[in-house]
C-alpha cells in the first residue's frame, strides 16, 4: 500500500474539539480520506470473495484486491441472520435508518441491535428526499438513530430518485450542496463524527460534489473501478455490486470494499471509537 493511503486514512487521528452544547468530541480536522493507489493493495488473486448473481467482468482493478469488505442493507433484504453474516467474513455493515422527514426503515432497530450483538461494526445511513428541508431530515435521523461511540460515522445517501411517487424535484446544484452542508453539519455536531457521503456518478458530476473536500466518500461503481468513473477523486468505500450473495441474507446484497489494507482498517476503526 503506497504511503499516500496510509497517511490519508490516519490523518483524522489529530485532536478534536469539544462542542459546548453537548460535550461531544467533534473532529477538528477533515475526516479520513483515501486516495487511489498507484498499485492496488493486493489481498490475493484467488477470485471473488463473495458469489455474485450478475458479476461484472473486472479488468486489472478487481474488488477482491482489497482486503476489507462489507454490506449495506435495508428492509429489502428482509430478515437477516447477522451471526451467519459475520461468519461469512463480512467486516462491516451500513444499515438504512431513515428517508426524508417521516420514514423509518422498519428493519432498522432490529438490524442495528443484532449487527452489534453479532460483532459486525455498523453505521446508519439516511436516504435524502428533495421535497423536505435538510434541517427536518437531520432532526428525523437524530430522533431514530441513537448515539453510539462504537458505531461507524453516519452516512448521507445522495442520489436522484426518479421513481419517487411523491417528489420529482431536482434542485439546482448550488441548493443541493447548501442543503447537504446543513444536514452534514447537524449530524457531525450531534454525533461527534463527520458523516460520510454516499453517491453515484451521475449525481456526483451533476452537483459537483468534489467540492466536499473535507468529507469521506462512499462511491457506487458497479461497472468499473472508481478511478475509471470518478477520476482521481478520493474515496473511502466502494460499492462494487448490487447482486452479491452471502450467508445470512436471502436474495441480492450490496457489497462494498474499504480502500485500505486490513491494518489500516483496524486503525480507522480505532479512530472512530476515540
Amino acid at each position: 500500500m503506497p504511503v499516500l493511503i496510509g497517511i490519508a486514512i490516519l490523518s483524522g487521528c489529530a485532536a478534536g474539539l469539544v462542542d459546548a452544547a453537548d460535550g461531544l468530541k467533534v473532529s477538528a480536522t477533515p475526516a479520513p480520506q483515501s486516495a487511489h493507489p498507484a498499485t492496488l493493495p493486493a489481498a490475493g488473486d484467488d477470485g471473488p470473495r463473495f458469489h455474485d448473481h450478475a458479476p461484472h467482468e473486472w479488468g486489472t482493478r478487481k474488488p477482491w484486491h482489497y482486503a476489507v469488505h462489507g454490506i449495506d442493507v435495508s428492509r429489502y433484504q428482509g430478515e437477516i441472520d447477522w451471526l451467519q453474516v459475520r461468519a461469512d467474513s463480512v467486516d462491516f455493515a451500513f444499515i438504512k435508518a431513515t428517508e426524508g422527514g417521516d420514514r423509518l426503515d422498519e428493519t432498522f432497530k432490529q438490524n442495528w441491535a443484532q449487527a452489534k450483538a453479532a460483532g459486525v461494526p455498523r453505521g446508519a445511513y439516511h436516504f435524502y428526499y428533495f421535497c423536505r428541508s435538510a434541517k427536518e431530515q437531520a432532526q428525523w435521523f437524530i430522533r431514530h438513530v441513537p448515539r453510539d461511540t462504537t458505531a461507524l460515522p453516519p452516512v448521507l445517501d445522495m442520489e436522484w430518485n426518479p421513481k419517487s411517487p411523491t417528489c420529482k424535484l431536482r434542485p439546482a446544484p448550488e441548493m443541493v450542496r447548501k442543503e447537504m452542508r446543513v444536514f452534514l453539519d447537524t449530524l457531525e455536531k450531534h454525533y461527534g463524527k463527520r458523516p460520510i457521503i454516499y453517491t453515484a456518478i451521475d449525481f456526483f458530476e451533476h452537483n459537483d460534489l468534489k467540492q466536499f473536500k473535507n468529507h469521506s466518500f462512499w462511491l457506487r461503481s458497479v461497472a468499473g473501478h472508481p478511478q475509471e468513473k470518478y477520476g482521481d477523486h478520493p474515496w473511502l468505500f466502494w460499492q462494487y455490486t448490487g447482486t452479491g450473495s452471502l450467508a445470512g441474507i436471502t436474495g441480492d446484497a450490496d457489497i462494498n470494499a474499504f480502500a485500505g489494507t486490513r491494518a489500516e482498517w483496524q486503525a480507522w476503526l480505532q479512530q472512530q471509537n476515540e
